[in-house]
């Protein structure tokens, strides 16, 4: 009796190292990006499926490193709660890498970046009609502007309007166009690529991007401070930059005139 209890155990506990084992090299092997609906760079097709040029560059790099590569939707403000909490790998969803959170922290301070890969830059929306009225970012002062929360776009937006003017916080940057096609604030503050592939057409065809020069930035993944996908990642994108895969995707994107490797790049 005692030998057959004793052959149970250990055959519990050879099943329990296997298990053990198994989990851990699958979430070793998994890539989880998180994302949001952003087109051109991450969204979904009439079958529901990902898709967008940040998408495929993350399938890409997940197919240089051998890993697996999941998309995980996520609240934008709470990007860096899901990233410490281990829910996402990275983030990875045309994420501005040298710009400041509402409150002033440096995104670099929060998170390791990799090698920046994209050119970004801020831009402002009003309706096509009042158009007129906005050629400067001083014009902003004291008006009501709509952003996504925790966004790039929202502390732009936050020291524009200064003191006198309202932010409005969306869940999402489309939400943010809504808001202004709605009458609802006076201009929403987004990434231009998204505004670029949605104001001036269907639902948006009444809004325009105002004439309003602002500094570049530029796209690079973030990830847990200390890890060591950054430096795995990083080699990665080099290759797929040299082998020219990067060229021919962003041509499929239509985004041949932002695609920009630094491999200097430190936030």
């Amino acid at each position: 009796m005692k030998k057959t209890i004793c052959i149970v155990l250990s055959v519990i506990m050879v099943l329990g190292m296997m298990f053990a084992f198994t989990a851990c090299k699958g979430g070793n092997d998994k890539l989880i990006c998180g994302v949001t609906i952003f087109d051109p760079m991450n969204y979904t097709d009439e079958a529901g499926n990902w898709t967008g040029f940040d998408t495929e560059f993350a399938l890409l790099v997940g197919e240089k490193l051998g890993m697996e590569v999941e998309f995980q939707e996520i609240e934008w403000s709470s990007k860096y709660i899901e990233l410490e909490t281990g829910a996402i790998s990275c983030i990875w969803n045309g994420f501005t890498a040298n710009a400041n959170e509402s409150n002033g922290d440096k995104r670099s301070d929060l998170v390791d970046f990799t090698y920046s890969y994209m050119l970004n830059q801020q831009c402002v929306v009003v309706k096509a009609d009042n158009a007129a009225e906005y050629t400067a970012i001083e014009v902003l002062a004291g008006k009501t502007a709509a952003a996504e929360k925790g966004s790039a776009g929202e502390s732009l937006a936050i020291e524009a309007v200064g003191e006198t003017g309202k932010i409005i916080d969306a869940a999402a940057q489309v939400n943010a166009l809504t808001e202004v096609k709605a009458g609802a604030v006076d201009c929403a503050v987004i990434d231009v690529l998204l505004a670029k592939s949605l104001v001036g057409k269907g639902d948006y065809s009444d809004l325009t991007i105002a004439e309003i020069e602002l500094d570049f930035e530029v796209y690079a993944i973030g990830f847990k401070k200390g890890s060591d996908l950054t430096a795995k990642v990083n080699k990665a994108i080099s290759e797929l930059f040299n082998e020219g895969r990067m060229d021919e995707l962003a041509a499929k994107y239509n985004l041949e005139n932002t695609l920009q490797l630094d491999e200097n790049f430190k936030g």
